[in-house]
């Protein structure tokens, strides 16, 4: 019997939608920032600015910032702690 390599699993993918100078999105990032450094599960944070983007714009203008996990819309405007942790347990 050989000895399998266990690889660990693609960390979950979280997009913040952003404009530059957006203090929402500043606020909102730093939050998931502080729930990255608990380790509790692992997830990588991709920050997309919409300026200068008409699709994007469009899509989420009125919304920002905008946060995703695994392409799947979260959240807007603000970063619940409580909800967020939630949603990364369950995947």
């Amino acid at each position: 019997m050989g000895l399998g390599v266990t690889q660990a699993p693609n960390p979950i993918a979280v997009t913040v939608y952003s404009r530059t100078g957006c203090h929402l999105c500043h606020d909102a990032i730093a939050v998931l920032e502080e729930i990255q450094s608990e380790e509790i599960k692992d997830f990588t944070i991709e920050v997309r600015l919409i300026d200068d983007n008409a699709e994007l714009e469009r899509q989420y203008g009125d919304s920002i910032p905008v946060i995703l996990i695994n392409d799947q819309p979260h959240d807007f405007f603000r970063v619940n702690p409580d909800r967020f942790k939630k949603a990364l347990a369950q995947l």
